[in-house]
C-alpha cells in the first residue's frame, strides 16, 4: 500500500549543476527518468513492482521502505530522487545528515507533478525534453477535463486495501485525480495520506461507485448485495505511481467511471 503525504520540493544544495550520478529511491521517479530520456544517468533505484525495461540492469539498493545506506553510498551518486514515504523517517534524516545532495518529490495533485516532471528535467540536464513532456501532460490533463467534466460529481469510495479496509484521503494526487473524470471521493474531507476506514462509514457515505484495485477485494464485497452491483475493478496500478504514465492510467480509470463518454 503507498501512502501519499506532504508535497515538498526540495533540493539540499546551493545550485543546479550537471550530474552524472543519479540514485531514484521511488519507482515513480525511475520512471520520470525514463521518460525524460535520462536512464543512462541512473546507478541505483529502489525497487517497488515491475521495471522499466531500459532499467533492468541497474544495480538495486533496496526495497519500498528497505533502503540498503551502505549500497547507495558505495554508488557515489551526486543527486538522489527521494519520495519520502519510500524510506523510514531514520533514513531521511541520515542522507541530510550526509550532506548528500537530495531532490525530494511528492506532488499531491495532478497539476503539481506537471511542475515536478519538468523540475526534475533541470536537475538531470533535460530541461528541454522536461518542457517538452510538462506540456504533453499539461494539455492530456486539460482534453482529459474537458471531457469528463459535470456538474454533479460521481460519489466514489476508492479502496486501496480491503484487511483492513483503506482509502485515500482528500489531499492526495488519486482524490485530484477522480476529479478530472467527474468523480469525487467520499472520503476527501479526510486528512490522512491513507486513512483506516470501517466498512459501516462506507455505507454511510453511499457512494455511486466502489472503485477497488484485485479480484480479492472485488470478491469481498459479494457480503454485501447491495453495493455489489457498484463496484468496479480498476486493476492498472499506474494511478499509484505519480509519472507521466500516470495520464494514460487516470484516461483508463476515466473510462470506467464514465465508459459512455
Amino acid at each position: 500500500m503507498k501512502r501519499y503525504g506532504l508535497a515538498l520540493l526540495l533540493v539540499l544544495s546551493a545550485q543546479v549543476v550537471a550530474v552524472e550520478r543519479v540514485v531514484s529511491l521511488a519507482p515513480s521517479l525511475s520512471e520520470i527518468v525514463v521518460e525524460l530520456g535520462a536512464a543512462d544517468l541512473l546507478v541505483g533505484v529502489l525497487d517497488g513492482g515491475d521495471r522499466p525495461t531500459e532499467l533492468a540492469n541497474v544495480p538495486s539498493v533496496g526495497r519500498y521502505g528497505q533502503l540498503d545506506m551502505e549500497r547507495l553510498l558505495s554508488l557515489k551518486p551526486d543527486l538522489i530522487l527521494l519520495w519520502p514515504g519510500s524510506i523510514g523517517a531514520a533514513q531521511r534524516e541520515q542522507l541530510q545528515r550526509l550532506n548528500l545532495p537530495v531532490y525530494i518529490a511528492e506532488p499531491h495533485s495532478l497539476e503539481q507533478l506537471t511542475a515536478q516532471v519538468q523540475a526534475i528535467a533541470e536537475q538531470l540536464g533535460r530541461g528541454e525534453a522536461g518542457r517538452v513532456l510538462a506540456d504533453k501532460l499539461r494539455q492530456r490533463l486539460a482534453d482529459l477535463r474537458q471531457r469528463y467534466q459535470r456538474a454533479e460529481p460521481v460519489r466514489v469510495f476508492y479502496q486501496v486495501w480491503n484487511q483492513p479496509l483503506y482509502t485515500v484521503g482528500g489531499g492526495q494526487i488519486i482524490s485530484d485525480a477522480l476529479t478530472v473524470c467527474g468523480a469525487r471521493n467520499v472520503f476527501d474531507d479526510l486528512t490522512l495520506p491513507a486513512p483506516q476506514v470501517s466498512i459501516e462509514s462506507v455505507l454511510q457515505r453511499d457512494p455511486e461507485l466502489i472503485l477497488v484495485g484485485d479480484q480479492a477485494q472485488l470478491e469481498a464485497w459479494k457480503v454485501w448485495p447491495t453495493m455489489m452491483a457498484r463496484v468496479r475493478l480498476v486493476p492498472d496500478k499506474g494511478l499509484e505511481r505519480p509519472s507521466g504514465q500516470m495520464l494514460e492510467a487516470l484516461a483508463r480509470l476515466c473510462q470506467v467511471i464514465a465508459p459512455n463518454l
